[in-house]
């Protein structure tokens, strides 16, 4: 590896709070090279002399030497345990690399080339989303599929019914009771679902980080139940929603959870207008709408709850809601329970869009011909199953033109996109004022949970009212809101306040002006959180604080991105799309190639744990596997990713991206991965 500057998660910083929880004693922060395969060493020793017989093993090691505590180091399991090289990086750390996190958590990794921007380039044409179809063999040997199983279903409920009744009188009536499951409902989960189960709800243990561990089941009656086996496997983490990778349980972040818990305990116990309000939630609030440049904000404690609760306190009867037609679940319920008239344009297609807008304008409302009271506009920021970006600067110019309001629900998009981390506004260099409202999450990106809607003030105090989260739902927990502040400053940075030259009156009061001066001007953004928007108590490492270390996870985020999309690409896959979302879906058609693909994905000598999608998320006849790239992911993770998808897509027949003579070998996507990226 060329040699290259430390990264700012290659400073061996120690947290500023002790932790709650028990620890061993403190090690000094190893040196060098030769220290760092040295503690390997005498872990390797002690763990062999120490090993029970009858002991089992755990597959897992942690491989992060750190200031934090010696049980970041080895002591996470059985030191054999890299025999999937996950658990050791690749490349041991030079004397300069003494990295600050734990390597199964957030990947180590040096190289400054492995590092892009995530930007639209001005000029570059947005892509539109272009379903590639399959070979016509594949989609009539996907439609016989669903045919057979269908037909068997139906062959099995007619005879078990008759000969096993004991097993359906769930779906029958009994005792002048209606059953609770139709049976006609219940006939795609039962029949269909249900033989590919061991793809679904895997349960899991730990830190949903770089890898995570799995608890190995087994089913003695063909998926209806699930057993645990007491072992456990780690894999390569590429399903979960952890794009800037603070999903840890070691750092700054966690840290400041520990100490909120030790301030304000672990719940509010109450509504946010039912005495559950705390400061927390108004700083959060504060830095919220400050991170994503409105005006004010408020949180929910549910992303799903933030879209149907508050929908309806913004629309109502006599409004219109035009949607897009993939955009999520919880969108869909929130309009329908509105009471607005609902209009479906095509996935992302502007002229479909204007078309409609032309219509319903001129038309008015249903049968009486009334203007509308409003027209509220609603797409997705990055879209979740597709991965593809809306195409803003075309919304805007509509927006302009018909004048109606602009609604973007930013769950997947916000931390992920943009140079700074602000969402799809920041990607696109445009002003997030021009939108009226921005709506998010922060599972995805800040390792949290819950969600935000943020606008003006005016609509802002009406939601917090009229919305049903108000007066019905539990406020979010003190640590939860902590984690927020303290990832989504570190991806900030924090201004370092001005003091005074010295203690004399006029120095004092001159420093006073300047404070009031700052807080009357109108905000920077984006710009980095001032220290008076956060808790007094919070303290976060140096490398945290200064944003240095939230810049380089983006940019790793980024260039992960657009690797493994352009790789998969140039593999001759079919996936859906912009290169710059940390969504991938790669198609796979056939509803049992869902369960291979999982299946021979997680065997591998290194596990790699991933997501297929099914209908009712997808289009019957395109399901499909969804990546979901990290920042904590190395360039060697793409790479093992890469390779296995290879190996396997030639197994299944999944490569019908491309014609073969345009395809890459897997070797030559590697070796060309900055190449790829930075196009």
């Amino acid at each position: 590896m060329p040699a290259s500057s430390p990264s700012p998660m290659a400073l061996n910083i120690a947290s500023q709070t002790p932790s709650m929880f028990t620890k061993r004693k403190a090690q000094a922060p190893m040196a060098s090279a030769a220290s760092y395969l040295s503690a390997l060493s005498q872990a390797d020793a002690r763990a062999r002399s120490s090993r029970s017989p009858t002991a089992t093993p755990a597959l897992s090691l942690s491989s992060s030497i750190t200031s934090s505590s010696e049980d970041t180091v080895l002591h996470e399991g059985d030191p054999d345990s890299n025999h999937d090289g996950l658990a050791l990086p690749s490349r041991p750390p030079t004397s300069e690399q003494v990295f600050s996190t734990v390597h199964t958590e957030f990947g180590h990794c040096a190289n400054e080339n492995y590092r892009i921007e995530s930007k639209h380039i001005p000029g570059e044409v947005i892509p539109a989303h272009v379903e590639q179809d399959p070979p016509y063999y594949i989609l009539l040997s996907t439609y016989i599929s669903y045919l057979i199983l269908i037909v068997i279903g139906h062959v099995r409920d007619f005879v078990g019914k008759r000969f096993s009744p004991k097993s359906y009188t769930h779906l029958m009536p009994r005792n002048g009771y209606a059953p609770l499951n139709s049976d006609f409902d219940s006939f795609y989960t039962r029949r269909l679902k249900t033989r590919m189960d061991d793809c679904f709800s895997q349960p899991v243990t730990g830190v949903a980080g770089r890898t995570i561990l799995l608890l190995d089941r087994i089913s003695p009656d063909y998926n209806h139940t699930h057993i645990l086996t007491g072992t456990r496997t780690r894999a390569l983490n590429i399903s979960s929603y952890n794009y800037l990778g603070f999903a840890q349980a070691r750092g700054g972040c966690a840290d400041a959870v520990e100490e909120s818990i030790r301030r304000y305990g672990v719940s509010t116990c109450g509504s946010r207008l039912e005495g559950g309000s705390s400061d927390l939630h108004a700083v959060t609030e504060g830095l919220v709408a400050k991170f994503v440049g409105m005006e004010d904000a408020m949180i929910s404690s549910m992303g799903f709850a933030t879209n149907s609760a508050l929908i309806p306190a913004l629309v109502g009867k006599g409004s219109l809601v035009i949607s897009d037609e993939l955009n999520h679940a919880s969108i869909r319920f929130g309009t329908r329970i509105s009471g607005a008239h609902i209009r479906v344009f095509k996935h992302n297609d502007m002229s479909n869009l204007e078309a409609l807008l032309r219509e319903v304008i001129s038309q008015g409302q249903p049968k009486t011909h009334r203007p509308w009271k409003k027209i509220l506009v609603i797409v997705e920021g990055l879209f979740s199953m597709e991965g593809t970006l809306a195409n803003l600067p075309e919304l805007l110019k509509l927006k302009e033109k018909y004048k109606f309001y602009l609604f973007i629900d930013e769950a997947h998009s916000i931390g992920a996109l943009g140079p700074h981390g602000r969402g799809i506004a920041d990607y696109f260099g445009i002003d997030p004022r021009r939108i009226d409202i921005l709506m998010g999450t922060f599972t995805k990106s800040f390792g949290a949970a819950g969600g935000y809607m943020a606008g003006n003030k005016t609509l802002i105090d009406r939601l917090r009212v009229h919305g049903h989260l108000g007066p019905y739902a539990e406020a979010m927990t003190p640590p939860v809101l902590t984690q927020i502040i303290a990832s989504m400053a570190s991806i900030m940075g924090i201004a370092i306040p001005n003091t005074p030259v010295d203690n004399s009156p006029a120095a004092i009061m001159q420093y006073q002006q300047q404070q009031l001066e700052l807080r009357s001007a109108p905000p920077v953004h984006p710009g980095p959180a001032p220290p008076t928007a956060l808790p007094h108590w919070l303290t976060l490492p140096t490398h945290l604080a200064s944003g240095a270390e939230g810049r380089e996870r983006l940019m790793r985020l980024a260039f992960n991105s657009k690797y493994l999309h352009r790789g998969l690409k140039k593999l001759g896959f079919i996936t859906y799309g912009h290169h710059s979302s940390p969504i991938v879906p790669l198609l796979l058609f056939n509803p049992g190639k869902m369960c291979m693909f999982h299946r021979m994905m997680k065997d591998r000598q290194t596990p790699i744990i991933v997501v297929v999608v099914a209908y009712p998320a997808t289009p019957l006849v395109t399901s499909r596997v969804r990546f979901c790239v990290s920042a904590a992911h190395t360039k060697e993770d793409v790479d093992t990713v890469l390779r296995a998808c290879d190996e396997v897509g030639d197994v299944l027949d999944l490569k019908h991206g491309i014609p073969k003579w345009e395809r890459w070998s897997v070797e030559k996507v590697i070796e060309h991965a900055v190449e790829l990226a930075s196009a």
